[in-house]
């Protein structure tokens, strides 16, 4: 095993695995996340995201229907609210809490992981004395001038001015450098290592400044490692558009909503090459769909393989996506993608915990909290008005009694492998929606049956913290879509710079690649929720060595070996394993719903992954307690 497997297995794996056991302080019974003050969830690489020992309780819960979890210690804590979840629609559930009823009522909030922010994930990666930040999850605002009044007022709160990613996010970076968008094609797929100078695909357009392809169409097609016959139809698809099509102007945007990608690619346009096949499959990375079975519309939508702006211009600029392209991007003049922190949304969780625990770490707003370490031995303080447990699975809430008249509804968890009860006046169910059922008792059956259908699809975002990025400047490489990898698309984590910490600046100096993909079911064509479910399975069954050997192979067979050299200019990594990530299926207004004092929030409840939508959802929720 290399040096980077051992390192990361100790200080990543290992550390998350046993993190409810090594960082607590043995004689507090009370306080039962009480951290010890190096515990720092942040810094550790190796697995991470859902990190191995997180999914293991509520796993035997929904799995096997585990009900004995040994003897039960009533820690005969009480509060206003408990909160299951501490990602960000949890979190804001807690603020506007309190906001609702006093900065005095007591909250705790659970969860099941060693860090707090749920999706909104933080990575640190340290370099001699150089710190690098990234996010392991949700990433930004998205179209953040057409946020909800609610939203607008808590980001106002937190001390966010959208404006300020105008000069935060330096869209010149990527053209002063020269870098573009490239394909990877590896030799254990493709027979050849080789790097094209053209995405094949649009996905790459979401990169604000990121340059484009530097070979025409024909070009890019002639160069990709493919049969004479798979070259000629992957120029086919490339110079696709509405022409290809026999389908009356008025009854295209329909078609495109009505009718298969893949079909198009292979009834429309005769696409039978593997190879071409694998490319438009690999070229949807994070949409959150199995590319043979979304429509036009949604691979549209993903920037997928031969759906570009301009070929495709008159279907879109009918109804309500007019205007929504400038150029080939795929973001809107007025919404352009740079709204970021460099940790992704880490930091309005981060702000969140600071504004309700405020001896948590240094710093007012949002600004000035990105380079605030902060301090999770205060998270869980009986001094608190808000605590934050961590390490805490929760597997069962149930009334006092029935639950249309109770006032009290008790929470058991489990941390350290033990069993644990508090109880609470009111309970909001901020976890995955598809787990509830599972956890919360007597839901009535059409509202256990809607939670039920809800999946999540899994994604897979990793960091990797490199010493320096002369072989990506040396290729022009800014991302590098691959087909033939675990990970499709590799590049340079956003370039923004706020609040004091500031973006690569030179090619000698450390930085963050960001490697990202959906994970598909190699069972092509089969059910989504089949393919979600086998794709979910593969990828908690790999360890952090397995997936070291396909990031070293990856990087190694894209950047030039006189210039790069994994041992030497990696220097860690963190693989944030999302088994659940985007939802998948509506529970609806019946899924939703409160029972008793028990209300759902979650962006799952609005079948949505925006951050914003997790917000709403929030308020909603305590509303709905009263």
């Amino acid at each position: 095993m290399s040096k980077i497997a051992r390192r990361d297995f100790i200080n990543g794996t290992l550390m998350a695995a046993g993190a409810s056991m090594l960082p607590f302080r043995s004689t507090s019974q009370a306080v039962m996340a009480a951290l010890k003050p190096e515990y720092y969830p942040p810094a550790l690489t190796g697995l991470r995201g859902s990190h191995p020992g997180s999914e293991k309780n509520a796993h035997n819960r929904a799995w096997t229907g585990q009900t004995d979890w040994g003897p039960t210690t009533d820690l005969k804590e009480e509060y206003d609210l408990v909160v299951v979840g501490g990602g960000l629609s949890g979190l804001s559930a807690a603020y506007f809490y309190q906001q609702e009823h006093g900065r005095d009522k007591k909250v705790l909030i659970l969860d099941n992981h060693d860090d707090f922010g749920g999706h909104a994930k933080r990575n640190e990666h340290t370099m001699h004395s150089d710190t690098r930040i990234g996010e392991g999850g949700s990433e930004s605002f998205e179209y953040p001038h057409e946020f909800s009044e609610t939203v607008l007022n808590l980001l106002n709160d937190l001390g966010v001015d959208i404006d300020r990613f105008k000069t935060a996010y330096d869209t010149d970076f990527f053209k002063r450098h020269n870098l573009g968008a490239v394909t990877y094609f590896n030799k254990r797929i493709f027979g050849e290592d080789k790097v094209v100078k053209h995405p094949y695909c649009n996905y790459p357009n979401y990169v604000e400044g990121l340059q484009g392809a530097k070979l025409s169409n024909k070009e890019a097609a002639q160069q990709a490692p493919l049969s004479d016959s798979g070259k000629e139809q992957l120029l086919q698809v490339l110079n696709g558009g509405l022409h290809t099509l026999k389908v009356p102007k008025e009854e295209l945007q329909n078609y495109t909503r009505t009718h298969l990608y893949f079909d198009y690619l292979q009834t429309t346009l005769g696409v039978d090459d593997p190879g071409v096949l694998r490319m438009a499959r690999h070229s949807v990375v994070d949409y959150g769909g199995t590319p043979e079975l979304i429509t036009m519309e949604e691979a549209f939508e993903s920037g997928a393989l031969g759906l570009d702006y301009f070929s495709w211009r008159d279907v879109m600029e009918v109804g309500n996506d007019g205007g929504y392209i400038k150029n080939t991007s795929t973001y809107s003049v007025k919404n352009p993608f740079i709204h970021h922190f460099p940790d992704g949304n880490a930091t309005i969780a981060r702000m969140l915990v600071k504004k309700m625990i405020p001896d948590v770490g240094l710093g007012e707003n949002v600004e000035e909290i990105v380079l605030s370490k902060f301090k999770y031995d205060e998270l869980d303080k009986p001094s608190n008005s808000v605590r934050v447990r961590l390490n805490s699975t929760v597997v069962n809430v149930q009334h006092g009694g029935d639950p249309y008249s109770s006032s009290d509804v008790f929470i058991n968890y489990i941390s350290d492998n033990k069993s644990y009860q508090v109880k609470g006046k009111g309970v909001v169910m901020a976890c995955y929606n598809m787990i509830i059922p599972h956890i919360v008792s007597d839901l009535p059956k059409e509202q256990d049956a809607a939670l039920r259908r809800l999946s999540k699809i899994p994604l897979q975002f990793t960091t990797v913290g490199l010493k320096n990025w002369r072989a990506m400047k040396e290729m022009g490489i800014g991302m590098a879509m691959s087909p033939g990898n675990i990970h499709q698309a590799v590049g340079m984590d956003f370039p923004i710079s706020m609040g004091g910490y500031e973006y690569t600046k030179s090619p000698d100096d450390p930085c963050i690649l960001h490697m990202r993909c959906c994970v598909l079911g190699e069972n092509v064509g089969a059910p989504q929720i089949e393919q979600f479910r086998e794709a979910r399975y593969r990828m908690l069954g790999l360890q952090f060595s397995d997936y070291e050997v396909e990031i070293r192979e990856h990087l190694g067979g894209m950047l030039p070996k006189d210039i790069f050299n994994f041992d030497r200019d990696v220097a860690s990594i963190s693989v944030n394993r999302w088994a659940h990530g985007y939802s998948y299926g509506n529970p609806g207004a019946i899924g939703r719903q409160p029972f008793g004092r028990i209300t759902i929030a979650n962006s799952d409840s609005v079948n949505s992954s925006l951050m914003n939508r997790a917000i709403e959802q929030a308020w909603r929720a305590v509303k709905e307690l009263g």
